[in-house]
């Protein structure tokens, strides 16, 4: 027989999990017991968000899905944050929770509450699980759940006496159902377009879906571009792409959402759309949006239709259009030389350095200094705060990059106002020996809001939105990491160095001119 916390532990290592970012609690430490003989490390948070960021940050970059765990209670609560991130991104996060014990049902148990009332509209499945012979199986259909159609966070509910019971029925198998598709129809309509351009959803960007869009491009002759910020066409990252969009004659849609980032279809009132999207929500949402300009909405996975239309040559199209699209996506903003440290000067120096970095990864995290980051340095692999608009999770990203990829150079860019968020994590970094640099751009404030205020009321009538010359560096260091205070752009290039060989989680705490984001034209 076997205890019901081994049976969840066998189905995770079944799936290839290997590791789950987690914070302890009474009723999950049997997992914690558990995970040794299934062989599945265990990161140990100091909150529990960050173990769902830090899942949803793995999941980016291994390609595989990501495990948290948490306890019961506030434990759940704090996590549920981070769900509406990973739902936002397209990211396969499986959040386990301890629970109160079936047995004590609405006899008002230590923690006792409805979990899966407060994940679903978060989630694509939430379930609670009340016989410990049904544990592997709904371990297996959770994962191929996260993974299959459109990715996304599911949350399974664990409650305390399940675990301890035992079974003879251990992990279950995932099956793995791929419907056709009718990429020859969805070719035959893009052929037919002199103007056509590809919006990707998040889940195949360069990272995720490495040379994916390069080959689609060839093959379609439709200019590619991924789409992964709240700003949409305004994102700086893409540079003056809006002052062309309007142009395309049709659009199709892989994975991405046809939602505000698009101007809900008024983005390009006069082309047809295309939507190619496994949720129902999301097919239904384009309809209302573009009504009888959407001419084609395919129920099917976005990654298998993509790979499909990867393939072949591409048909006559308008001359110099994906140049043209091309051109203006890698506009940026020029800035003068100016004493203090502008942030598009910062994000130059920051680039030389990763270009040389062994095995780069960047992480961009924050409101005005992230657009200047996310427009103005690259990588081959990236992940950003996404589209939901959240911010604060950077920190997390950057640990679990560094887990997915022991290898991996980590450079992570954010604001003092995000850095504060998880702040302690570099502690959690450092007791898991997960070595990253954080470059926090200090202006001293919260300055998207700040920008708002000026804007729209006035100077005078800014208030509330400062914050201190903390001094971020020095807090690292005393918590055994590497730590340089950057006043001067000169300086940055070797602070980044020394941190990069320290081999330690790093922060870099740089004093910058704080300006409102990029607008390119």
């Amino acid at each position: 027989m076997t205890r019901g916390a081994d049976v969840v532990m066998q189905a995770l290592a079944a799936q290839g999990v290997t590791d789950i970012f987690a914070l302890s609690g009474n009723q999950i430490m049997p997992l914690f017991d558990a995970s040794l003989d299934a062989g599945i490390r265990l990161f140990h948070t100091r909150h529990e968000a960050a173990a769902v960021y830090m899942a949803e940050g793995y999941a980016q970059l291994s390609g595989n899905l990501g495990v948290a765990l948490v306890t019961a209670g506030a434990g759940l609560g704090n996590a549920i944050g981070p769900l509406l991130t990973a739902r936002a991104s397209d990211t396969p996060v499986l959040l386990l929770s301890g629970d109160s014990p079936v047995a004590r049902d609405e006899q008002g148990a230590f923690q006792e509450m409805d979990q899966v009332a407060l994940t679903k509209s978060l989630s694509k499945w939430s379930v609670r699980v009340t016989r410990v012979d049904d544990l592997g199986a709904v371990i297996a259909k959770a994962a191929r759940v996260a993974l299959q159609g459109r990715p996304g966070p599911v949350h399974v509910s664990l409650p305390a006496d399940v675990l301890l019971a035992k079974t003879d029925v251990v992990a279950g198998q995932s099956a793995d159902p791929s419907d056709p598709t009718n990429v020859a129809r969805l070719r035959d309509w893009m052929d037919a377009a002199k103007r056509p351009i590809i919006v990707l959803g998040p889940a195949l960007n360069d990272t995720r879906a490495p040379g994916l869009a390069a080959r689609l491009e060839t093959a379609t002759g439709a200019p590619v571009i991924a789409m992964e910020s709240p700003r949409g066409l305004n994102d700086p990252s893409l540079g003056a792409v809006s002052s062309v969009f309007a142009e395309a004659d049709r659009i199709l849609l892989l994975g991405k959402p046809l939602d505000f980032t698009l101007k809900f279809g008024d983005a390009a009132p006069r082309a047809g759309w295309a939507v190619v999207n496994a949720d129902p929500e999301e097919r239904a949402r384009a309809q209302l949006n573009c009504a009888e300009r959407l001419t084609l909405s395919l129920d099917a996975d976005p990654l298998d239709v993509a790979r499909g239309l990867a393939i072949g040559g591409p048909p006559a199209r308008e001359p110099d259009w994906t140049a043209r699209v091309k051109e203006v996506c890698a506009r940026r903003v020029a800035t003068a030389d100016q004493k203090a440290i502008h942030p598009n000067a910062l994000c130059a120096a920051v680039q030389t350095v990763i270009a040389d970095a062994p095995s780069p990864v960047l992480v961009c995290d924050g409101g005005e200094f992230g657009q200047w980051a996310q427009a103005g340095v690259t990588a081959p692999r990236r992940i950003i705060n996404g589209v939901s608009g959240a911010i604060g999770g950077g920190l997390c990203y950057a640990m679990a990059a560094r887990a997915a990829d022991p290898t991996a150079t980590v450079i992570a860019l954010m604001g003092d106002g995000t850095a504060g968020f998880h702040f302690a994590e570099f502690e959690t970094a450092i007791r898991e020996d997960l070595p990253f640099v954080a470059i926090i751009g200090n202006d001293q404030r919260w300055n998207a809001e700040h920008q708002i205020q000026l804007r729209d009321f006035g100077n005078d009538r800014l208030h509330g939105c400062a914050l201190s010359g903390a001094r971020y560096d020095e807090a690292v260091r005393a918590l055994g990491g590497f730590g340089a205070l950057v006043t001067t752009l000169d300086d940055l290039p070797d602070a980044l160095h020394r941190a990069i060989a320290s081999g330690k989680p790093a922060c870099l705490n740089v004093m910058i001119d704080g300006q409102p984001a990029p607008v390119v034209t």
